[in-house]
C-alpha cells in the first residue's frame, strides 16, 4: 500500500514519539563525554580508544551503534534530532543525507581551523558530499567507489564501455564460457548508485547544482538505454533484479560470471573464501557510455557532523576531527575496509598491501560521479529505484519523461511516495 506523506508530517510524528521518550532518547552524559552515533563497524572502537588515550582525559568519545542498514541509521537519528535531543554529540552520515539535516538546521557549519583541518588534503569528491549550499556541514569519514570487477582468464581486458561488456558477455554465452554479469538491480539506492553513474559518465545531471530543479536531460535517457540493454541482453542471472551487493558477490563467486559491478569490499572476500578464482580477477574503472570518455563512478562513504543540539560542540568538533585523521584512516581501511578520503593515506606501505586496486580507486575518486546534494535526498532515491525497476520494461524517453515529473515532484514533497 501506499502512503502520502510530506516530509513535514514525518518530522513531526517522528518528534511526538521521540518526545514521548525523550529520557530515553538521551543517554547520561558526564561533562566531557562525547556521544558518537555511528553505523556498526568492527574495528571502530579501536579508533575511539586511540582518540580517548589522546585526549588525556579532555573528552571520553562513547561510541553507540546504530542500525547496521542506512534507513534505520537515518530513522533513529532524525528522530531524536527533530526532538532537540542533546543526547547526540557526533553523527555518521550517509553521503547523501547532508542537505537534509543542513536544511533542517540539525547539524552545525565546519569553519574556521575545524574547516581547514577537514579540508587538508581531503579529496575533492569526498568534500562535495558534505557541502550544502557552498558551506561545509561535515567531515569526510571514509569514501567509496565501484569498479569493474573482471575474469582475465575469460577477458584478457576490460572492456571500456558499457556495450563492448555486454557483447563481451554475450560471445561469452555463445562460446559456452561463465559469462553472467553480476549486477546490482533490486528495487533500492544501488540502483540509483548505477544510474546516477551512467548519467554523469554520458556528461549529464540529474537534479540542478542548487538541488531544487529536476534536469533529466539527454544525458538520463542515454542511460536509461544503457539499464535497459543490460536487462535484456540475456547475460545476467535470474536473480539480478533482486540482487544487492552482497548478493552479486555471492553471484561472482560462484565462478558463472566474467563480470562484476560492486564496492572493494569484494576483493578480500574472494582471496579469503574462492582464492583460485582471486588469481584470475582483474579490475578496471566502470565502463563508461562513449568511447575514450572514462566513466564516473558515483561515490559512496559517509560523514562525520556535529549536531546542532550538543551541549559540548567543541569537544565533539575535537574529537570528530581525531576520529578521522590519517592515522585513524589508515586502520579503518585496513582493517574494516573502507577506503580513506585523505589522499596521503593511499601511498602508505600498509595499505597498499591491502588495496592492491588502490591507483584505480584513486585515479576514479578524483574524477568521480556525486549524488545531488539535496534536503529531498531520500524521496529522490526511493522514486527513482522504484521508476527503475526493473530495468528490462525502462522505455528510456518515456521513461525520463515522466521521471523528470516524479522528481520533481519529490523534491517539492509533492505526490505519492512509492
Amino acid at each position: 500500500m501506499r502512503v502520502r506523506r510530506t516530509r513535514g508530517t514525518a518530522v513531526l510524528g517522528a518528534s511526538l514519539v521521540c518526545a514521548s521518550v525523550l529520557t530515553a532518547c538521551a543517554p547520561a552524559s558526564g561533562a566531557n563525554t562525547v556521544n558518537l552515533y555511528s553505523a556498526p563497524e568492527e574495528n571502530l572502537q579501536q579508533n575511539v580508544d586511540r582518540c580517548n588515550a589522546q585526549a588525556g582525559g579532555r573528552y571520553q568519545i562513547v561510541y553507540h551503534k546504530l542500525p547496521r542498514d542506512a534507513d534505520g541509521q537515518r530513522e533513529q537519528m532524525v528522530r531524536r534530532l527533530a526532538a532537540g535531543d542533546t543526547g547526540m554529540d557526533i553523527l555518521y552520515l550517509d553521503v547523501t543525507w547532508t542537505g537534509e539535516f543542513a536544511e533542517a538546521n540539525w547539524i552545525r557549519e565546519w569553519t574556521g581551523e575545524n574547516k581547514a583541518e577537514a579540508e587538508r588534503g581531503t579529496l575533492h569528491g569526498p568534500l562535495e558530499t558534505a557541502t550544502w549550499e557552498g558551506k561545509l556541514y561535515a567531515a569526510p569519514k571514509n569514501t567509496n567507489v565501484q569498479l569493474l570487477w573482471y575474469r582475465k582468464d575469460l577477458v584478457p581486458e576490460p572492456p571500456k564501455t558499457w556495450a563492448e561488456m555486454i557483447s563481451t558477455a554475450q560471445r561469452l554465452k555463445q562460446e559456452g564460457k561463465p559469462h553472467w554479469i553480476s549486477f546490482t538491480g533490486a528495487q533500492y539506492e544501488g540502483l540509483y548508485v548505477h544510474f546516477n553513474t551512467l548519467v554523469q559518465s554520458a556528461g549529464g545531471q540529474l537534479i540542478s547544482d542548487d538541488g531544487k530543479h529536476a534536469v533529466v536531460d539527454a544525458s538520463a535517457v542515454q542511460a536509461l538505454q544503457a539499464l535497459r540493454d543490460l536487462g535484456t541482453a540475456g547475460v545476467t542471472s535470474a536473480s539480478m533484479n533482486n540482487a544487492k551487493e552482497d548478493d552479486a558477490r555471492q553471484e561472482f563467486e560462484t565462478g558463472q560470471s566474467a563480470f562484476e559491478v560492486n564496492w572493494p569490499f569484494v576483493y578480500p572476500s574472494m582471496q579469503e573464501k574462492k582464492p583460485d578464482l582471486a588469481r584470475n580477477v582483474g579490475w578496471a574503472r566502470v565502463p563508461g557510455l562513449r568511447p575514450g570518455v572514462p566513466s564516473k563512478s558515483t561515490i559512496g562513504g559517509a560523514n562525520y557532523a556535529i549536531s546542532s543540539y550538543s551541549t559540548k560542540p567543541d569537544l565533539a568538533f575535537d574529537a570528530a576531527k581525531c576520529l578521522r585523521s590519517p592515522e585513524n584512516q589508515k586502520f579503518s581501511a585496513i582493517n574494516d575496509g573502507v577506503p580513506p578520503t585523505i589522499e596521503s593515506v593511499y601511498s602508505d606501505p600498509e595499505v597498499a598491501a591491502k588495496y592492491p586496486m588502490r591507483d584505480t580507486i584513486l585515479e576514479a575518486l578524483k574524477d568521480p560521479g556525486v549524488r545531488s546534494v539535496t534536503p529531498a535526498a531520500q524521496n529522490v532515491s526511493t522514486v527513482l529505484s522504484n521508476m527503475l525497476s526493473p530495468i528490462a520494461e525502462i522505455d528510456p524517453q518515456r521513461t525520463a519523461d515522466r521521471m523528470r515529473t516524479e522528481v520533481q515532484n519529490a523534491l517539492d514533497s509533492k505526490g505519492v511516495m512509492p
